[in-house]
Formats: structure tokens, sequence, C-alpha cells
């Protein structure tokens, strides 16, 4: 009716409005509350590490970086990353080729074990490691008659490095995969091109970001990696080191300053690893937007 302005009695519009302004102040609570989290345990940590680094001055931050040990540290670090990452990189893209567009026996098992270094602890994969490949391991006395060594040395590491970061890739991957169905590549194939060709320019541009936000994971895990390494690392100063481990070392040693600067690197890795994923979800949001168009998605 035209005199009419609501059809509801005034009672139940005034619940109405108070409902709304408990869901507002609930709202703003939760935000608060994931504010004051995030201000807490993240940004906090984060300032008091740089804040420590730099409290005796550039000089002394510098020094504590290029001292020998650190260096030897830092080396050892992106040593391990530059081989355990690569390596990642090929077994996570065959790994999530092979599940997303196979069927094939045991499938449910070997994505299993794709998780399986997120259920075992760093430590217990750096004693399988030591149970294996130590002096008194399975393989120990082999090893040491070949003059090989492999625990409390680079080999190891690299080993316990790869160990636990080689799910990050393939996981990123499978899921994308999946979703995006195989389609694009049979039709490829029926219109004559390889299987090189197919992988190269169809499946690639279509997971291009995934593929770099798994690198991007696997590379900071790599590199900030500390309970497998510690195990089967020795802790042997100037040697078997990385930057974790050296980290701890020189923190137990009362070096605050020289520890906090140590620190401030694996800090700076993942602010940087943090600014690559909003990076990589950006442009992901791009392609995927129909609103998009082309041209604005390649600028």
């Amino acid at each position: 009716m035209a005199g009419a302005t609501s059809t509801f009695p005034a009672s139940h519009r005034f619940e109405t409005r108070s409902a709304t302004r408990d869901h507002g102040l609930v709202r703003a609570l939760l935000l608060a509350l994931g504010l004051g989290f995030f201000a807490l345990f993240l940004i906090l940590p984060l300032v008091v590490v740089f804040a420590e680094a730099l409290r005796k001055g550039w000089e002394t931050y510098w020094a504590a970086l290029t001292e020998p040990d650190a260096l030897s540290a830092i080396r050892l670090t992106l040593l391990a990353a530059a081989i355990a990452v690569p390596l990642n990189l090929v077994f996570g893209v065959s790994a999530a080729w092979a599940i997303a567009k196979y069927q094939f026996r045991g499938k449910a098992l070997l994505t299993t074990l794709i998780d399986l270094p997120f259920s075992v602890s760093p430590v217990i994969a750096g004693l399988i490691y030591v149970l294996v490949f130590g002096a008194q391991g399975w393989f120990g006395p082999l090893l040491e008659g070949y003059d090989v060594r492999i625990i409390f040395a680079v080999p190891g590491i690299v080993l316990a490095t790869i160990f636990v970061t080689f799910p990050f890739i393939a996981r990123e991957l499978i899921p994308l995969m999946e979703a995006q169905g195989s389609e694009e590549e049979e039709a490829a194939l029926v219109l004559g091109a390889s299987g090189f060709q197919t992988f190269w320019r169809v499946t690639l541009p279509n997971i291009k970001w995934g593929l770099l936000y798994g690198v991007i994971l696997c590379n900071a895990r790599a590199m900030g990696e500390f309970g497998a390494v510690s195990v089967v690392s020795g802790h042997i100063r100037g040697m078997t080191n990385t930057m974790p481990l050296h980290v701890e070392i020189l923190y137990n040693e009362y070096q605050f300053a020289a520890a906090f600067a140590v620190a401030s690197l694996l800090a700076l890795l993942a602010l940087f690893t943090l600014a690559v994923k909003s990076f990589i979800e950006w442009k992901s949001a791009q392609k995927s937007d129909p609103g998009i168009r082309p041209e604005e998605s390649l600028t």
C-alpha cells in the first residue's frame, strides 16, 4: 500500500537492527583479534630481529656477516638449496604430471608418499640418514671402504634438505593440474605436437605461476631447515654449519649481535618469499578473472 512504510512490526525491525549491530561488533572484534595476533607473533619478532642485529651499529652487523664461519655457512646454505631445489623441481613436475594426467595402480600410494615429509619429524628424517649412511649404519662400512663420506659432510646435508622439501612443488602443482584437466594436452597431441612441445607450449604456461610459487616455498624451506640438517651435519664449524645452525651456535656462545645479524638474512628471505607469494597470487587472480583483457594481464 502507498502509505505503508513497512510490512514488519516495529519490534521485528528493532531486533533486525540489533542483530546487524551485533554482527558489526563481532566482525570488528574478530578483526582486532586477528590484527593483534599478527602484530604480536609475526611483526614484533621481525622487528626484534632487525633491531637486535643493528643494535651495535652497521660495522658490527657487517663484520658478523663477513666473518669466515658466517660466509662458510652462507655458502653451504646456498649450495644445499641450489642442489635440492632443481632436483625437487624435476621430481615435483614429474609426480604432479603423473598423478594429475594418468590413472595407474599405486597412484594413491604415490600421493601418500609425497606427503610423508609433512608427517615425519625432520629430526627423525636426519636420524634415518644416520642409520643408513652413518659409520655404523647399513651402508657405512661400504662407503668407508671407498672413502665416501655422507654423514657429517655436504652430501648428508643435501640429502636431508631434499627430503624435507620435496613435497612443496608437487603439492602446489597436483591440484592445479587436476583442475585444468587434460583436454588441451590431448588436443595438442592430436594436432601433431610432440610430448616436449605439448609440455613447453601448453602445460607450462598454464602452471607457471603455481610452479614458481612452489619453487619459492621449496627454496625458503631449504635455506631455513634446521632439524634434519642439525642431525646429519655434525656442527663442524666452518665446514658443515648452515645459516640456521650458525645462528644457534652464535646464540649459545652469547654472541647475540652476530646471531641476530645472520638471522636477519633468513628474515629477509621470509619477507621476500611473502612478497613473491603476493605477486603470484595477484597474477593468478588476473589470469582467472574473465573481465581482464589479455593485454591488461601482460602489463
